[in-house]
């Protein structure tokens, strides 16, 4: 969903091809007649849900014209083979189409984009519902996070390509190590309570993440664990508390190295957004990802301020990439509408109480027999 922006890629405006074309597409690169063609929505790369034919039936894949990146092909190269990679690991992970050429993607020209050149892939369909569009409850936050630890893991101790070194993304603004960087698009904000909340948690990340990077554990990221990007099917359970488990996993074009603890950052952040309890989502994702990974103090100690980045940088950027595609705009905004909320109650409750609950949830699920742990009982357990 947050695929991202930083100054020098903001060249390509977003591909704008029609339904037609992009049928076309799919028959000239792949070599497949398309029956059925509808558009997903998408924060700054196109995509479309396509249907095609074949004897005895049909198969469905995304069609993903890759927007910016498109003139990073080692970067889009190193993502998809991530996606096989973990495929074959057993994670529910789309895999590419090849070409008629016999290649996992191709840079191809969009008559509707001004003769502009794009990278295209198709990608396997991969069914479910969005967290976004469940009601969610204790055990999914769980899956969520002990999901995050098992994909980061996966990555960082058995992916091995060549075009994982592109991974190394310097100044991406999605990277939560870049929270910094954005004093450059507050501009976005205007001047109000908001910028200055922004401009507070800046500096603190400043002054108390950026100095303990180095003692955090590197890892490859998936970067974008949103409650849009991961799909779920109900497994189990009674009507009113059914029980999900991770049946799709989206969008790896946020992917870059970083640290396990970004990765749990970034999930309480999105999770938050699709909770009634906002602030107790946090031990809950947390105490998944530990089941796999327990973070250490330091990591830890951080993580408040970690989530506190995640919501600065998809707020900020959201406000700044709405200005360049007023179009797109009520899409790019789904985050802030409580996002912004979420925020101001991190902030106005305060680091040491917040995390008070989200260390106690977690802390319950490691002794079962405590009442936190009876009302949220960990998945599989």
């Amino acid at each position: 969903m947050s695929s991202g922006t930083s100054c020098q890629r903001q060249m390509l405006p977003k591909p704008v091809l029609g339904e037609t074309e992009a049928a076309e597409l799919v028959d000239r690169v792949f070599g497949l007649r398309v029956s059925w063609i509808a558009p997903l929505p998408s924060y700054d790369d196109q995509n479309f849900h396509v249907r095609v034919s074949r004897d005895g039936g049909a198969d469905e894949y995304v069609l993903k014209i890759t927007n910016e990146d498109s003139q990073e092909p080692d970067l889009i190269e190193a993502q998809t083979r991530a996606m096989m990679f973990l495929s074959a690991e057993g994670f529910p992970s789309a895999v590419p189409r090849l070409t008629k050429r016999g290649t996992i993607m191709s840079l191809e020209s969009a008559s509707g984009c001004g003769n502009k050149k794009y990278m295209v892939r198709l990608l396997t369909y991969l069914p479910g519902t969005p967290v976004a569009k469940i009601a969610t409850n204790a055990q999914i936050f769980y899956e969520v996070g002990k999901l995050a630890a098992s994909l980061d893991k996966a990555l960082s101790e058995k992916f091995h390509h060549p075009s994982a070194k592109s991974l190394h993304r310097g100044q991406f603004i999605w990277n939560l190590a870049n929270v910094p960087l954005l004093d450059q698009y507050l501009d976005a904000l205007g001047q109000n309570k908001y910028r200055e909340v922004v401009e507070q948690v800046i500096e603190q990340f400043k002054g108390k993440v950026i100095p303990k990077l180095s003692s955090f554990r590197a890892c490859i990221n998936h970067g974008d664990l949103n409650d849009h990007n991961i799909l779920v099917a109900s497994s189990a359970g009674p009507a009113q508390h059914p029980e999900y488990r991770v049946c799709g996993i989206l969008d790896f074009s946020d992917m870059s190295y970083g640290y396990y603890v970004f990765e749990v950052a970034i999930a309480i952040m999105y999770m938050m957004i699709e909770s009634p309890d906002p602030l107790g989502v946090g031990g809950h994702v947390l105490a998944g990802f530990e089941s796999v990974l327990p973070l250490s103090g330091e990591e830890r100690a951080a993580l408040f301020l970690l989530v506190s980045g995640r919501f600065a940088q998809s707020l900020v950027m959201a406000a700044h990439t709405a200005q360049l595609h007023p179009e797109n705009r009520e899409y790019l905004m789904v985050t802030a509408r409580t996002g912004w909320k979420h925020l101001m109650k991190m902030l106005e409750v305060g680091q040491e109480a917040v995390e008070r609950t989200w260390f106690e949830t977690a802390r319950a699920y490691a002794h079962p027999a405590s009442p936190a742990a009876a009302e949220a009982p960990p998945a599989g357990q």
